[in-house]
Parts: C-alpha cells; sequence; structure tokens
C-alpha cells in the first residue's frame, strides 16, 4: 500500500465524490467483516486505513483492538478502556469513560472520517478532552438528563451539565 487516507486528506490530490464513495463502501464492508468477528477496532482514523494507486483500501493497526463480548465482561482478556483511539475520533460515550461498549465506537469513528473525507479537515479536532466533548455537543446537541444520567464519571457529567443547552 502506497499511501494512508490521512495523507490523501492533506494532499492537494483531488477526492472526488466517487472516491470517497468507493473509500468507504471498502471501510464499511472491511468493518463489517470486523465486527461479524466480534472484533472491535477502536482506533479508526484516516492514518490506520491504507490506501494504493488502484484506490484500494485497507484497514489496519489492530493494536489497540478489543473482542467485543458485549455485556459478557468475564469473557473479556483485556479491559475496555477510555483511551481508544485518537481523540479526534472518540465516540462521546468513550470521552465520558464508559467501560462497557460496542462496535459502536468504530461506527462514530467511522462517520468522523466520512465527513473529513467531505470537508477535507477533521470535524471535531479537540485539543483535549474537555474540548473535544464540546465541540461535538456543539454540533449533536446537549445529552437529554435522563442520557447524562448514566455517564458514569461525576466529573464528565458535571462538565455536560455545566455546558450551555444547545
Amino acid at each position: 500500500m502506497e499511501t494512508d487516507l490521512a495523507s490523501i486528506l492533506k494532499s492537494n490530490q483531488e477526492l472526488t465524490n466517487d472516491h470517497i464513495q468507493f473509500f468507504l463502501y471498502q471501510i464499511l464492508r472491511g468493518m463489517k467483516y470486523v465486527h461479524s468477528a466480534d472484533i472491535i477496532h477502536r482506533d479508526l482514523k484516516p492514518r490506520n486505513l491504507l490506501v494504493n494507486k488502484n484506490c484500494d483500501l485497507k484497514i489496519c493497526d489492530f493494536g489497540l483492538a478489543r473482542v467485543g463480548f458485549e455485556g459478557r465482561q468475564e469473557f473479556r482478556l483485556s479491559p475496555m478502556t477510555e483511551y481508544v483511539c485518537t481523540r479526534w475520533y472518540r465516540a462521546p460515550g468513550v470521552l465520558c469513560s464508559w467501560e462497557d461498549y460496542s462496535a459502536a465506537v468504530d461506527m462514530w469513528s467511522l462517520g468522523c472520517i466520512f465527513g473529513e473525507m467531505l470537508r477535507r479537515k477533521a470535524l471535531f479536532p479537540g485539543i483535549n478532552t474537555h474540548h473535544q466533548l464540546r465541540l461535538v455537543i456543539q454540533h449533536t446537541g446537549t445529552p437529554k438528563p435522563e442520557e447524562t444520567k448514566k455517564i458514569p464519571s461525576d466529573k464528565c457529567r458535571q462538565f455536560i451539565n455545566s455546558l450551555k443547552i444547545c
């Protein structure tokens, strides 16, 4: 593989809607396969999507991956940690210290990557966890009170409740 998606997005190379559609299709197919094995990648980002001159795409770097076993913590060999992927692609639940999450965290990352392909810049370029949460909430709106009650981290819950209602 000659390059990765991050390098393409930073370059002046034209990226047509057909390119975006083909890349997204390949990522979705790859992640469907990974998730069918109950594996959560946890580090999806443009740097971990390798691309060749034919626009073939491969998902790489499974170093932070975990077997899902959703709801079955007794089968987990490694803990589900708050640190997963690069902050810009982290799902809000992970930012709020959830330790029991599913393949949905990969889908959030994938949505961030799709938005980045369309805009040619990151959707949520947070400089720290609080800034990252603030950017996400500005875009998606403030969570409902019944949603914030489920946040396991008191500090995170207090931070979100302190933000202006969007």
